[in-house]
């Protein structure tokens, strides 16, 4: 059973660390009362998109607070609920 408990703890931390890639882009517009951000971003391999500039919604208002227009970030972004979405930034 502890052998069990340890494989199942090691693929949950490998989930997650592939779940938290982020991905180099820049700001280009922001959108607070719409909680809409668009980024210039390389590829989301997450998602299997090529680089381009698209919007995304952003569900957490402290991520919301980190933006600002024109700013280089390093993001996570996800399907919520089946919209395109930044779940974490740095």
């Amino acid at each position: 059973m502890k052998t069990f408990v340890t494989l199942l703890a090691t693929l949950v931390m490998a989930v997650s660390a592939h779940a938290a890639e982020f991905t180099k882009g820049t700001v280009k517009k922001l959108d607070t009362s719409a909680k809409k951000v668009t980024i210039a971003h390389e590829d989301l391999k997450n998602l299997d998109m090529p680089a381009m500039t698209m919007v995304f919604r952003i569900k957490d208002e402290a991520i919301l607070a980190k933006l600002k227009e024109g700013a280089a970030i390093e993001f996570v972004a996800d399907r919520v609920d089946g919209k395109l979405t930044v779940t974490e930034i740095k």
